[in-house]
C-alpha cells in the first residue's frame, strides 16, 4: 500500500491555486478537466516531492473544483494537512505579504498553522531544529482557529 493524495474541494479555483501554489509553494503536477462530469482536478506537490516523483510518484493534493456552485462546510473538522518547511519565518511572512492569516504564528520557531480560503487547515512545521524564537513571531496572539 501506498499513500496517493490528499482530496480537498475548493469554490473558488483562482483563490485556492494564489493560496495553495503562489503563497504555500506547491507546484501543479497534473490537471483534468471533465465536460460531461463538470469538475477539474488539480493535482499539486511540494517542490522536493515533485522532483522525488520523478522516480517514484509522492503524494499529493488533489484540488476538486465542481463547475456547478456548491456550499462546502467542516473544513475543521477534516483535520489539517503538514508540510515541512526550510525557514518557517521566511514562509510565514511570505503569506502573511500574500494576505494569508497566520492562525497560529511559529512562537516557538518550529510550527504555525494557516488556513486555505476554503477552510483547510494547514500545518507548517520547521525543518530540523526549531528556530531560536524571533519577533514579530514570538508575542503575536493567535487569530480565529485551525
Amino acid at each position: 500500500m501506498r499513500y496517493l493524495h490528499t482530496m480537498v474541494r475548493v469554490s473558488d479555483l483562482d483563490a485556492s491555486l494564489r493560496f495553495w501554489c503562489d503563497h504555500l509553494g506547491l507546484e501543479e503536477t497534473h490537471r483534468m478537466e471533465s465536460e460531461k462530469g463538470r469538475f477539474t482536478l488539480i493535482y499539486l506537490a511540494a517542490p522536493a516531492d515533485k522532483t522525488r516523483a520523478q522516480v517514484e510518484r509522492s503524494p499529493e493534493v488533489e484540488l476538486t473544483y465542481n463547475w456547478d456552485p456548491e456550499v462546502y462546510s467542516g473544513g475543521r473538522n477534516f483535520g489539517h494537512l503538514a508540510f515541512k518547511v526550510e525557514d518557517i519565518y521566511a514562509a510565514c511572512q511570505r503569506l502573511a505579504d500574500g494576505g494569508v492569516v497566520i492562525n497560529r504564528p511559529p512562537r516557538d520557531g518550529h510550527m504555525a498553522f494557516v488556513r486555505s480560503p476554503d477552510g483547510i487547515s494547514i500545518e507548517l512545521l520547521q525543518e530540523g531544529e526549531r528556530l531560536a524564537p524571533a519577533e514579530p513571531w514570538a508575542s503575536m496572539p493567535n487569530t480565529g482557529e485551525w
